[in-house]
């Protein structure tokens, strides 16, 4: 299938993308592996597509002694490659390289994943866990939005019309951790997600049909997670167990 007529504009200042995202039916585009698809389906058809990746801002990166600022438009591959600052002992790079396949990961960016706000998505479950901080950025300046709490439901967020991610700034981390993703097969969407940190002490079950769930334990599942049916709840506790006993593993 093929996405309905649109219009595309390039950008390069902030100035000029504010401009054009206050137009009905306009959406900004960095690296389009999750806004594409989608458009194909034609379950969503913009007007208007601003590519905002040339930004100012939304590459590269400032790292601090106690987190990591990193520009929206930083891809997958990247994370995964180690060319920027890894602050989560591992954990990053490792849950980037399961994310779809390399083609996607050279295109895909962490700042699109976390507006795409798809629940199935890596970056939207990981944030939270980490603690980590979105910055928007709108005609008004920027705005920080905790993670957890930044997706409100599937595919919304916490994002103002006009608004878009500038950057994230996330947490360093130096201890154990586990991250467990169950699919039918690498690269397909997640069925369920468990992640497990140990300092500061972190527990989140993700994939659930919305925005990731902070447990006190294992076996809180079925009484957080109640308008799962039984056997999704059941897929959540395995995801939930293995990314623990990954973490006591290490």
């Amino acid at each position: 299938m093929k996405p309905a007529p649109f219009e595309h504009a390039k950008v390069n200042l902030a100035s000029e993308a504010f401009e054009l995202l206050a137009r009905p039916g306009a959406k900004p585009l960095s690296g389009g592996q999750s806004l594409a698809p989608t458009m194909n389906l034609r379950l969503v058809r913009p007007a208007l597509l601003v590519d905002v990746k040339r930004i100012p801002g939304l590459r590269g990166f400032t790292e601090h002694a106690d987190h990591l600022r990193l520009g929206a438009a930083t891809t997958h591959a990247e994370i995964e490659d180690g060319a920027v600052p890894d602050v989560t002992n591992g954990l990053m790079p490792h849950v980037a390289h399961g994310i779809a396949y390399r083609a996607v990961r050279h295109r895909g960016t962490i700042g699109g994943s976390l507006a795409h706000a798809d629940p199935a998505g890596d970056w939207p479950n990981l944030m939270p866990a980490l603690g980590a901080t979105i910055i928007a950025m709108g005609a008004q300046g920027e705005r920080r939005i905790p993670a957890e709490g930044f997706m409100l439901a599937p595919f919304t967020t916490a994002l103002q019309p006009g608004e878009i991610i500038l950057a994230v700034e996330i947490p360093r981390i130096t201890g154990r951790w586990g991250y467990c993703k169950i699919n039918r097969k690498i690269g397909e969407f997640a069925k369920a997600i468990g992640i497990a940190i140990e300092a500061p002490r972190s527990l989140f079950a993700g994939a659930v049909d919305g925005p990731p769930t902070r447990l006190d334990a294992p076996g809180d599942i079925p009484a957080r997670l109640t308008w799962l049916d039984a056997a999704a709840q059941r897929l959540a506790a395995v995801a939930v167990q293995r990314a623990v006993a990954m973490m006591e593993q290490a």
